[in-house]
């Protein structure tokens, strides 16, 4: 139970992180940073407990790369998610007074910037924090937390910049992004999460 505890915590920080700068007056411009820091320290904090997932696509990306148990898949979606949504109804709560405006995407360009960031965090996670190869490093979270910074300030002018279903039902929790859209965030990046997992096999080969 401490994993998908874990989980839910990470989750709720990042999607709490998301909100509070990106809300009313927030970090405006420097919001990916922040965001990409928090995951960054839940990422250590938690790695040597379940791995860090924080991100349905990253656990769904594990499983098929056989980094994560059968067992382990579906309480750590709904975990990461209940997560998601308890720190959006806080920012919520916290943020009253903001008004927000759903972010209006075209699905096309948004479902690219989506899968192209969710496939480069789920292979950075993958070759940084589950091969054998890099086992015991120190940088796994800069890692991880970078990719998601870099990722936010190229498109989420784009997207969003989610690359995480969870924080995709976060945003649309606190009207950041419309529930109608839901879907092209799903679509990208459970998508992605697969092809990072076929890349990882195809570079290292008997990496289990």
């Amino acid at each position: 139970m401490k994993k998908y505890i874990v989980e839910l915590l990470g989750a709720f920080f990042l999607v709490f992180t998301i909100g509070c700068t990106v809300m009313g007056n927030g970090a405006g411009p420097l919001a990916p940073l922040a965001i990409g820091s928090a995951l960054m320290v839940m990422v250590f904090a938690g790695g040597h407990i379940s791995g860090a997932h924080y991100n349905p696509a990253i656990t769904f990306g594990e499983w098929l790369a056989r980094k994560c148990e059968t067992k382990d898949v579906v309480p750590y979606i709904v975990f990461q998610i209940v997560g998601a949504a308890l720190a959006a109804l806080t920012v919520n709560y916290l943020k009253a007074g903001a008004t927000s405006t759903p972010m209006s995407v075209s699905p096309l360009p948004a479902l690219l910037a989506e899968f192209l960031f969710t496939f480069a965090l789920v292979f950075v996670v993958l070759n940084t924090a589950t091969a054998r190869s890099t086992a015991g490093n120190s940088f796994y979270g800069l890692a991880i937390g970078f990719t998601v910074l870099a990722g936010a300030f190229a498109v989420g002018n784009i997207s969003g910049g989610a690359f995480n279903p969870a924080v995709a039902v976060g945003i649309s929790i606190m009207r950041l992004s419309s529930w109608a859209n839901i879907w092209i965030y799903f679509l990208a990046e459970f998508v992605a999460g697969a092809a990072a997992a076929f890349m990882f096999k195809m570079v290292s080969p008997g990496d289990d």
